[in-house]
């Protein structure tokens, strides 16, 4: 009996592995030559933008697996971005400085053109945690090859000033939404960031000390005002959770995933957000009817090998793997297990069916795949 439990457990290492090197082969065929990743190359509020929070988080995915020069290419492309928008950078430095912040239409868009534009529609753009994601990023890609971070410095300088001057200011979440809250996996994503940026060695001891102090502030008000029943809240005064969190413990590690705090965080997403393996974003979620979806499977799958429980952790990986169709491609959502059906079809009938492929789903199963030892990389 025991043999052929292995033997179908060997299968099912194979079926991951398979994904997961597909998922590989389709995200480098569909990133741009500008180094942007596509969001979804076919869903109509997504085709032709990259965000920096999902595009960090794919290029972490692919550097763990080894692409490095795509991973590159994407950071090239976010400097690139910075640098172009120097001058807006420092206008916000200044204002906030003066105690006359700008508006928050005024600051750095979360979302461009693949050409690096800023966007031509309405969007809930400001967001301030792509741009601790794409530090947090860089400097890992920067440790895992062994590469200088010379190429990125003015991008990494400005988004640290960028960052010291509003980390705390309000605004929209990772899902675009509720905007006059701060947000906790907003501060981990800075904390973690600049965290990163002010070890890094490429920075001047002024703007070194300047990402540091910004990081153990963001960390300290997460600890002192974004904890709830011994858990992380969804933002600071919240009672709820919401799976992003799960981000800033793994793979940022702005809070051990073995500490109270991550143990109990983790414990309460898994409960109310996981069904079978798939993780919803949150209770209240009515996107698409709120489904499950496999990015936040993925996330939980790497909190669980953290925390060195290896076979939850394969068993999140065995649900994404399910949501792939016979393209081998990955949505944003699936929606077998609705928190909200009667909101599903308004949806449908305004940007159609939910996004497939979704790069970032690739990526995060990617990032699993390597951290449960499914294929070789380097994380």
């Amino acid at each position: 009996m025991s043999g052929t439990s292995d033997q179908t457990a060997e299968a099912r290492k194979s079926d991951f592995a398979r994904l997961a090197r597909s998922s590989v082969r389709l995200i480098s065929a569909l990133q741009d030559e500008s180094g942007a990743y596509p969001a979804s190359p076919t869903f109509s509020a997504y085709r032709g933008y990259c965000w920096f929070r999902d595009g960090s988080f794919i290029a972490d995915g692919m550097s763990s697996a080894g692409e490095v020069d795509s991973a590159s290419r994407f950071f090239d492309w976010c400097s690139a971005i910075l640098k172009e928008r120097s001058d807006s950078v420092r206008q916000i430095v200044d204002r906030a400085e003066a105690g006359d912040p700008v508006p928050d239409k005024q600051m750095l868009p979360t979302r461009f053109t693949l050409s690096g534009a800023d966007g031509d529609d309405d969007w809930w753009d400001f967001q301030l945690d792509g741009y601790g994601t794409w530090l947090w990023a860089v400097a890992e890609h920067s440790k895992r090859h062994g590469l200088s971070l010379e190429r990125w410095r003015s991008g990494i300088e400005l988004t640290v000033q960028y960052l010291a001057s509003s980390w705390d200011r309000p605004c929209f979440d990772w899902w675009e939404e509720n905007p006059d809250q701060v947000h906790v996996s907003t501060l981990g994503c800075i904390a973690a960031g600049m965290s990163a940026a002010a070890d890094s060695g490429i920075l001047s001891v002024e703007l070194s000390e300047l990402a540091s102090s910004t990081s153990q502030r963001a960390t300290s008000r997460i600890l002192s005002e974004g904890i709830v029943n011994g858990h992380l809240a969804k933002w600071l005064g919240s009672d709820q959770v919401d799976a992003s969190l799960i981000s800033i413990m793994s793979p940022m590690g702005v809070v051990s995933p073995s500490s109270e705090i991550g143990h109990s965080t983790i414990s309460e997403v898994n409960s109310q957000l996981n069904v079978e393996g798939g993780v919803h974003r949150y209770l209240a979620d009515t996107y698409f009817g709120g489904g499950q979806w496999p990015l936040l499977s993925c996330f939980l799958g790497l909190a669980f090998a953290d925390a060195h429980e290896t076979n939850k952790a394969l068993d999140q990986l065995n649900w994404a793997t399910g949501t792939a169709d016979s393209n081998g491609t990955m949505p944003e959502q699936v929606p077998s297990h609705l928190l909200d059906p009667s909101r599903k079809q308004e949806w449908v009938e305004r940007w159609g069916t939910a996004a497939n492929p979704l790069l970032w789903s690739h990526a995060m199963y990617v990032r699993l795949a390597v951290e449960l030892g499914i294929i070789e990389g380097k994380q």
